[in-house]
């Protein structure tokens, strides 16, 4: 399999990175663009939250006899797992044998600049983060890091850079793993199998594996595409809204009125909305609006249809060639319920009809501790690539 997001594919490889005596700066400013799922710029982001099974505090991945191993001061060294998506951070801290032991999210977007992510910004959240995180739960040198971080593919160098000497000064940590939204989104749903994730969220992604490869589909952020993701709903209904404000053909007096209550007279909508640092979630906060409408209006019951379109035609797109498919949906999207997920069915069935459509069984940040859990027991299966998932030596 081609892998379309990355430089290269293989087994997961780990690089070695001297660490430099001093902590890296990027004062660049602005906010993530992406979620739980995506590509720069959007997210499947605003949420990620969404699996339909488990959650990172009940799975145990790695396997049930493995142990992780004890610091230098005897308490049992542990793993740190995170999910940095367009709504904030969530943390989480665990070993192997105990499975997750405490959590906690940030609801700050970390930043990105003319570098991309900020990795002085996540380190700044993270920080204080961990250490009530670790206190709380008794877990020693968090020995294993895994950070799945929306944008990555696209604006991860500075992170790529610097982090790997940041974890190992904080945490004393070993190893790091850097991964995109979307590799961590695959990983809660489905898992070290075959198969395609559609992640949606604030934007949308997809990613398809055969286990030697990724492919990848749309996550190009709110601008560029991220079609049938939050802020391409909230967009497309805001647009409506206008539409209906103008009296113009395509219009949705339902969805003006959702507008006019959301956000006040439509003739301040863009300078409400234009200068703001975070969008695409001011876009996606309107697509629950959208879904309200969808019962009784034509126009949100379209814009659903159409989303539900470019979704399935992701998920086609990267779905490993021959047999009949997995195809796993997750993300906090989906909480839209029948109005979403029935146009979605059957738009899947029409383009890729062998496919085998199977709940998620949990979010990103259960994928992250998946991650993590096959680190410390040396079992992870999933691709690397360069620029979706890196595995990194980080202490001398």
């Amino acid at each position: 399999m081609t892998g379309r997001g990355g430089r290269g594919t293989g087994p997961a490889r780990r690089t070695r990175r001297d660490r430099p005596d001093t902590a890296a700066r990027d004062d660049t400013a602005g906010t993530v663009g992406t979620d739980h799922a995506g590509g720069s710029g959007s997210t499947a982001g605003t949420d990620h939250a969404g699996g339909s099974g488990s959650t990172a505090g009940t799975d145990h991945a790695g396997g049930s006899g493995s142990t992780a191993g004890t610091d230098h001061a005897g308490a049992p060294g542990g793993y740190l797992a995170v999910d940095s998506g367009g709504s904030g951070l969530r943390v989480a801290v665990g070993t192997v044998a105990r499975g997750v032991l405490a959590e906690r999210r940030s609801g700050e977007p970390v930043r990105t600049g003319e570098r991309g992510i900020d990795p002085e910004h996540l380190m700044g959240q993270l920080v204080p983060m961990v250490r009530a995180l670790t206190e709380e739960s008794g877990v020693g040198r968090l020995e294993t890091v895994v950070v799945g971080a929306t944008g990555l593919a696209t604006l991860g160098d500075a992170l790529r850079a610097e982090l790997p000497a940041a974890v190992g000064r904080e945490f004393e940590a070993d190893t790091l793993a850097l991964a995109a939204d979307a590799v961590t989104a695959y990983a809660g749903a489905l898992g070290p199998r075959p198969g395609a994730v559609v992640a949606a969220g604030t934007g949308l992604i997809a990613l398809g594996t055969d286990l030697t490869g990724w492919r990848r589909a749309d996550g190009w952020g709110h601008l560029l595409g991220d079609c049938g993701g939050g802020a391409w709903i909230g967009r497309a209904g805001l647009e409506a809204a206008l539409r209906a404000f103008d009296g113009r053909a395509g219009g949705s007096t339902a969805l003006l009125a959702c507008a006019e209550r959301e956000f006040g007279p439509m003739p301040g909508l863009p300078g409400l909305l234009y200068p703001r640092t975070d969008r695409p979630a001011v876009l996606a906060s309107f697509a629950p609006r959208v879904a309200e409408c969808a019962a009784d209006d034509q126009v949100a019951a379209g814009i659903l249809r159409s989303a539900a379109r470019a979704m399935a035609e992701s998920a086609a797109a990267v779905c490993p060639a021959g047999g009949e498919p997995r195809v796993a949906f997750t993300g906090g999207l989906f909480k839209m319920g029948d109005v979403l997920v029935g146009p979605l069915a059957e738009e899947l069935a029409r383009l890729v009809p062998g496919a085998e459509r199977v709940p998620a069984a949990g979010d990103p940040l259960l994928g992250s501790v998946r991650i993590a859990s096959e680190l410390v027991t040396g079992s992870l299966t999933l691709p690397c690539d360069d620029a979706l998932l890196t595995v990194t030596s980080v202490r001398g």
